[in-house]
């Protein structure tokens, strides 16, 4: 079996929408659950300390209980939590592309793997996502928009 097989746009669509029904379902049942996730595609605001961000291997779990899971929610292609870190409980919302996720459980079992890397996905929808804001930013621009409607 070759890993390429599970980078196809159609296999992304597919783990994608598998990614988000489980999670669905986790929330309708109330069931409290627990994320591997690859560190190098994930964003916290505000940004952690690096005393903190360092002790992260290259896959993270996260264990969404309490206020974490209370805070969690799904966007258009997103996870995000607020969660605290380190012994002083630094706050921080992390943010995530769901194929950033690895895998999903609730408790010792796995529900999801995901072998989709979420790069070429995540590059494309950032590029015109700050394109727009860039465009947006310029009060000239926004007068011709404003014109054209």
């Amino acid at each position: 079996m070759t890993m390429s097989l599970f980078q196809t746009p159609e296999y992304r669509a597919l783990i994608e929408e598998h990614i988000v029904k489980t999670i669905n379902y986790l929330f309708k049942k109330e069931q409290e659950f627990a994320l591997a996730c690859e560190i190098k595609h994930i964003n916290f605001n505000p940004e952690l300390p690096s005393s903190i961000k360092e002790t992260f291997n290259e896959t993270v779990l996260f264990v969404l209980s309490g206020y974490t899971y209370e805070t969690a929610k799904l966007e258009e292609g997103y996870f995000s939590f607020e969660a605290g870190f380190g012994s002083e409980n630094f706050g921080s919302t992390v943010t995530m592309p769901l194929l950033a996720i690895k895998q999903i459980f609730v408790g010792d079992h796995p529900l999801v793997i995901n072998l989709a890397n979420p790069v070429i996905a995540q590059n494309i929808q950032k590029t015109s996502k700050n394109s727009m804001e860039a465009l947006l930013n310029n009060p000239e621009n926004k007068k011709l928009l404003k014109k054209k409607t």
